[in-house]
């Protein structure tokens, strides 16, 4: 047997397997059936001695034919069950199973639907999945590396040496390897040998779990059938309201820096200060009742995560990715994760998510340059890289990675219950010039600047969220005029649900920090959104991105005397509250805290012990909860039936009077702006019919921290014609403030008889 054993040695093959070049390893490693019985092959490096054990059958040594390489001819009509006992040294003996001896599990039907890019699920079959085959538990690893070499699977299990559990290369480029024995909670790496013999160690693009930062490993996780959802009510109800016009006002919020425990200080005698434990991070867990308890009680119905999806540095807020399918560490685990979506939701909050598919940063474990050259990103740095940013860009013309970014999307949908994605950067993505001077882009087909193959992925992305989860909510954060950003798909639209409104942002922002004496010269800034307001179905926003590098917080941006900034400020929330659109804002800015957002500590709660940062909370408060009240705030956001100028002519005065409607004319809602600091008596305005007018909300209220100039008796129309109106009433006009009346329709006065 030994002359015929040697007989079936491919010498070039066992060569590529000892010097780790080979990406079949199936073709030589592992039983195969031969004319004498069954050959069985294996490398072992470091090994003194492999043993071969048949159940029912005394142990067979293996023949060591070259170093490290044992094989052996067993006398079998068909592949029986074994084990290896592989010996290292003196007294340390290991027992497993050949990873080489069980069968393919990714069937061709998913290879191809991913190289198709239609895969909406391919984080099913990417990355690694604890499975049982033929009986045996283990985890299968599968990863899209098509310029490697060779791909291993690399970790503790295996000394992070290469050579010992190399993967086969499977039609589309896929590599997979089930390796029996291991367990969930194993840390792990792809480690590619790419040309130039280099060897790269990459972190799993689909991994679920990746170690605590500055670690990046993989971790072994099963995030199928672990956790049990109990947010069914939230979920059907999701459905049922998914097309009806309701309010919706978003606290977006950083998980760290909302709320983080205090690091703990020891003394001395001497009275030096050591710290003993720094800051760290609340659990999803503790954050879960904490962030609920808050939006409860302010009246949001959304928060906003920044990215929670894995990245190494603070400071990026999480919008530089290098773990698309894994909730970072920093808080706990996925399924903490998943307790913390299901128990806002379970105290009827929805959950809506900061996306980042336009960029990824250039992190050698990550994503760039995966497998030895451009592979997520386009290959061509024109079109591959940012500039500005120093990130890559997908390739988003690649189906592999359009499915990559569109698989991930569903799954934090219908993994993780999500009720809405937020893309970051979209404008990035239109344009093929973005950040670039003339000479540093390339135009495309047609010689435009236009981005084709990104607009195909969000046409893509959003038709196909629209098909599987329509009550999901897609968001675009995108920043020019690019036409038709919401709508439906097959109207020539991008497919999104709702876009920021960073123009109303901008001059709003600009508007509101000019002294009031020359907020008349400004007056534009304050109605331009209205020509456009219904060119798309808006989100208003005042979000991170303006409280953060030196631009100020909100209460930082008002002018004038500390007081006054409070009664801007309470003005500018109540003319947002006002003007149609969905609403975002950025915690701390509802309690107006001074200092500029910083991840590495907790909002300044303690400034709510402060008697105008109490009142200011206690405002936006009311607020919140006025306006999801009053179906007048939000019933018709998309539609201009819903919003009808009273007064925009004012300039000197900054004064705007307009109301607010929905298809009831006893629910329509009078509200009066003033922009300056004086008090306005027996002001004259239109209304909009012959009524009655009863003041229910006034920013100037004492509880407010305001100067009680309120309005607090029911005024009833006269027939005196003001601001083109036949009716009209005299209130008092609170200074730096909004007053909002509620709208009691009577008939018609009777015309006298001549």
């Amino acid at each position: 047997m030994e002359d015929k054993l040697l007989g079936y040695m491919q010498w070039p093959e066992i060569e590529a397997i000892i010097y780790s070049e080979h990406d079949r390893p199936k073709q030589i490693l592992g039983p195969h059936k031969v004319d004498e019985g069954v050959l069985v092959q294996a490398y072992f490096p470091g090994a003194e001695k492999c043993e071969i054990l048949v159940k029912g059958q005394e142990a067979v040594e293996m023949r060591e034919v070259d170093e490290d390489y044992f094989a052996v001819l067993l006398s079998e009509e068909t592949i029986p069950v074994y084990h290896y006992r592989v010996t290292y040294g003196e007294d340390h003996t290991v027992k497993c199973r050949d990873p080489y001896a069980f069968p393919a599990t990714i069937q061709i039907e998913d290879i191809k639907k991913f190289q198709a890019g239609i895969h909406y699920e391919v984080y099913k079959v990417l990355g690694a999945h604890p499975m049982t085959v033929q009986g045996v538990k283990g985890v299968r690893f599968a990863v899209w590396a098509p310029k490697a070499i060779r791909v291993s699977v690399v970790g503790d299990f295996n000394q992070w040496d290469g050579r010992r559990h190399p993967m086969q290369r499977r039609d589309g480029d896929i590599h997979e390897l089930f390796i029996p024995g291991l367990k969930e909670g194993e840390i792990y790496k792809y480690e590619i040998k790419v040309k130039g013999d280099t060897v790269v160690l990459k972190s799993d693009p689909y991994g679920t779990l990746m170690q605590m930062r500055p670690d990046n490993a993989s971790v072994i996780y099963n995030i199928e059938k672990r956790y049990k959802w109990q947010d069914a009510s939230w979920m059907s109800q999701r459905k049922k309201l998914a097309k009806k016009e309701k309010p919706e006002f978003v606290y977006e919020l950083h998980l760290a820096g909302f709320m983080r425990p205090d690091a703990v200080i020891e003394t001395d005698e001497d009275g030096n200060e050591t710290i003993v434990k720094p800051a760290g991070f609340y659990n999803y867990r503790e954050l879960a009742e904490k962030v609920t308890d808050y939006v409860t009680d302010m009246g949001y119905t959304h928060v906003e995560l920044m990215p929670v999806m894995e990245h190494p540095l603070d400071e990026s807020w999480g919008y530089q990715v290098t773990g698309y399918y894994a909730p970072t560490s920093r808080y706990g685990t996925p399924e903490d994760f998943m307790y913390f979506v299901d128990y806002l939701h379970q105290h009827n909050i929805g959950v809506i998510l900061d996306w980042v598919p336009a960029h990824f940063p250039r992190d050698l474990n990550g994503l760039a340059r995966f497998d030895g050259g451009p592979l997520y990103e386009h290959p061509d740095p024109r079109r591959g890289e940012h500039p500005h940013w120093g990130t890559l860009i997908f390739d988003y013309g690649r189906k592999e990675v359009s499915n990559f970014l569109i698989a991930n999307a569903m799954y934090w949908v219908e993994q993780y219950h999500v009720d809405g994605l937020r893309m970051d950067a979209v404008a990035s993505m239109l344009y093929l010039d973005y950040g670039r001077n003339d000479g540093e882009w390339v135009p495309n087909m047609y010689g435009g600047k236009e981005h084709l193959e990104a607009i195909e992925f969000l046409k893509h992305l959003n038709s196909m969220m629209k098909k599987r989860n329509p009550e999901v909510q897609m968001i675009a954060e995108e920043s020019t005029a690019w036409p038709k950003v919401t709508g439906a798909v097959e109207e020539d639209s991008l497919g999104f649900d709702m876009k920021w409104n960073m123009g109303w942002m901008n001059d709003f922002l600009g508007y509101m920090a000019l002294d009031p004496l020359f907020r008349k010269g400004a007056y534009g800034q304050l109605l331009f959104s209205m020509i456009y307001a219904y060119s798309e179905k808006f989100m208003l926003v005042l979000s991170h991105d303006e409280v953060v590098h030196g631009k100020g917080s909100m209460i930082g941006k008002m002018p004038g005397e500390y007081k006054d900034k409070f009664a801007n400020l309470r003005a500018a929330y109540g003319f947002m509250v006002c003007h149609p659109g969905k609403k975002l804002l950025f915690m701390g800015q509802d309690f107006a805290q001074f200092t500029e957002f910083n991840e590495g500590k907790s909002l300044e709660w303690f400034m709510l012990k402060h008697e105008m940062h109490k009142k200011m909370q206690d405002y936006m408060r009311e607020l919140v909860h006025f306006y999801k009240e009053y179906p007048a705030l939000y019933a018709l956001d998309d539609e201009p039936e819903g919003f009808e100028w009273i007064n925009n002519i004012s300039a000197d005065e900054s004064i705007v009077v307009f109301t607010r409607k929905t298809s009831k004319k006893d629910e329509t809602l009078l509200v009066v702006c003033n922009f300056t600091p004086v008090v306005r008596k027996n002001y004259k305005i239109g209304v909009p019919f012959r009524g009655k007018f009863k003041e229910i909300f006034n920013s100037d209220a004492v509880k407010f921290g305001g100067e009680g100039n309120v309005n607090p008796r029911l005024k009833q129309s006269k027939a005196e014609e003001c601001d083109g109106r036949d009716d009209s009433i005299k209130i008092i006009v609170p200074p730096l403030g909004i007053s909002i009346f509620k709208c009691t329709p009577l008939a018609p006065a009777k015309k006298r008889k001549k």
